[in-house]
């Protein structure tokens, strides 16, 4: 009897221990915008001049189909775009939207000044440590415990790491269940093909209750890339037209590393960007009319020697200010940024390259991030340690882009009062009363003097981060899930993967 009310009250601690998420993000900051109207007015120009002499490729019968019957030029799989056509069909996107969670604590708002965050999308490899190696569904589910645990990020993301140890034809059901059950935070759809856009929307409707539940209010985002330059193809086209179809936002992305994917000047990146944007944008309308969309970006360069992709570059950095600014002048809400790094390994580089790609994030205000967190190795890699940089980072900038609150109490004339000249304001009542909550504390930064940092091991940024990674996973609790949608979920997985042959 003893050691069960001690086991309740063990229950009644953690459960006490427990915060309600903080809000999202609002970046109530002004906007860093560096194009004149002379400079936007060329771009328009720019754009405009791409879809109409040059073109973009559309590899669906259905999206040929689409234009064809919206009056466009169409030879073979290129269609030739009116750009007054593409603005009527932009201007039926919404510029905001809500995306429901199933913990209504952690819905999201896309668009104005809400920034949401989500984790790496897309490595086919990990980093634990001094080891590279493939991922697997363990670490797929460890990631998205992680998402579930650090308050900084609104999504798990998708594809966190690819589960390289399950069949490739039916993990796309293992990483929504598992996105579904280990978090009760957005998700993302898998966009691989239309039958696995299907079955994310079957087990969306299983999660919140039906096909008009998450009409209403959308339960996911995808991503949905261009073959840049100038390319959509079938796969991504069969995802985008599912989900589409269901209201669920889709992110239109032109996939861009100037030198390769584009001409090497940032103008004709951007240019480029509009085009492939814009027309992507303009189907998914003709799908559905009003279906909320996000205009994408993923913008950087190779390195000229050897032809390996950069990130966190100046040039990457200008273009992604460039984009929010762009976005907000066709009244679209936008995505791009992240913590993005060419680093190998979670060291100095892949801190300072990531601030490079999140500070103008954050001065962009960027609606929705993606590799936020994790992105190692030019996205071939995720990484746990910095994994836990990355949040570092966020929490950092989310405080330092939080406007000060100026009043009587904050200016401290009392404390002047009070201290004198040549004093000190460590033992002021004014110093007292705040000096809980008067300075942003890091959970990952090390502030000790020489000798108490030897005592304590000596560890650098790399090992900090490994122990707290490893700590959240032990105290990680799977949010609850009523278990009557658990077992549908399941079942529905196991009669899916038997059809798929896996």
């Amino acid at each position: 009897m003893m050691r069960l009310g001690c086991e309740v009250a063990h229950r009644q601690r953690r459960s006490a221990r427990r915060k309600a998420p903080p809000p999202m993000f609002t970046n109530r900051m002004p906007r860093y915008e560096i194009l004149s109207a002379d400079a936007l007015a060329q771009l328009d120009a720019g754009w405009r001049r791409l879809v109409t002499e040059i073109g973009v490729e559309f590899m669906s019968d259905r999206a040929l189909d689409l234009f064809r019957e919206a009056g466009q030029r169409v030879e073979e799989n290129t269609v030739f775009l009116d750009p007054e056509f593409v603005l009527e069909q932009v201007a039926k996107a919404p510029r905001e939207f809500d995306v429901q969670a199933r913990n209504p604590a952690n819905n999201i708002h896309i668009g104005g000044d809400s920034m949401a965050f989500g984790a790496v999308y897309g490595p086919p490899f990990v980093r634990d440590g001094e080891i590279r190696r493939d991922g697997t569904m363990e670490d797929y589910r460890n990631f998205a415990k992680l998402s579930q645990s650090f308050s900084v990020l609104d999504s798990a993301g998708g594809v966190v790491c690819e589960p390289n140890d399950a069949p490739l034809d039916s993990r796309h059901l293992d990483m929504t269940l598992a996105l579904m059950t280990l978090t009760d935070k957005v998700f993302m759809g898998n966009v691989v093909s239309g039958p696995n856009a299907r079955d994310v929307i079957a087990m969306s409707e299983m999660l919140f209750g039906g096909r008009e539940a998450i009409e209403a209010t959308p339960v996911s985002i995808s991503l949905i890339n261009c073959n840049s330059p100038l390319r959509w193809d079938d796969r991504m086209l069969d995802a985008l037209f599912e989900y589409a179809a269901a209201a669920q936002p889709v992110v239109l992305t032109p996939f861009i590393l100037m030198g390769a994917m584009s001409p090497v000047t940032i103008p004709a990146a951007l240019v480029q960007q509009m085009a492939e944007a814009l027309s992507g944008i303009a189907l998914a309308q003709l799908i559905r009319p009003g279906c909320p969309v996000i205009f994408g970006s993923f913008l950087s360069n190779i390195d000229m020697q050897s032809g390996s992709p950069t990130f966190g570059t100046p040039e990457s950095g200008i273009g992604l200010l460039c984009t929010g600014q762009i976005a907000r002048h066709f009244g679209l809400p936008f995505r791009t940024g992240g913590g993005l790094t060419s680093s190998q390994v979670p060291d100095a580089q892949a801190g300072y390259e990531a601030l490079m790609t999140l500070m103008p994030t954050f001065l962009a205000g960027t609606n929705w991030v993606m590799h936020t967190a994790g992105w190692l190795e030019g996205g071939l890699v995720a990484g746990f340690e910095k994994f836990v940089i990355d949040c570092q980072i966020v929490e950092m900038l989310q405080h330092e882009f939080t406007p000060l609150e100026i009043d009587e109490g904050s200016l401290g004339f009392d404390a002047h009062q009070e201290v004198g000249h040549g004093g000190h304001f460590l033992g002021s009542m004014h110093t007292m009363e705040r000096f809980r909550t008067c300075f942003y504390r890091p959970f990952l930064n090390s502030s000790e003097n020489y000798e108490r940092w030897m005592r304590n091991g000596a560890q650098d940024t790399a090992t900090r981060s490994a122990a707290i990674w490893r700590k959240r996973l032990e105290e990680y609790e799977q949010p609850a899930l009523d278990d009557g949608i658990h077992s549908q979920l399941e079942d529905f997985v196991t009669r899916r993967r038997r059809e798929l042959g896996d």
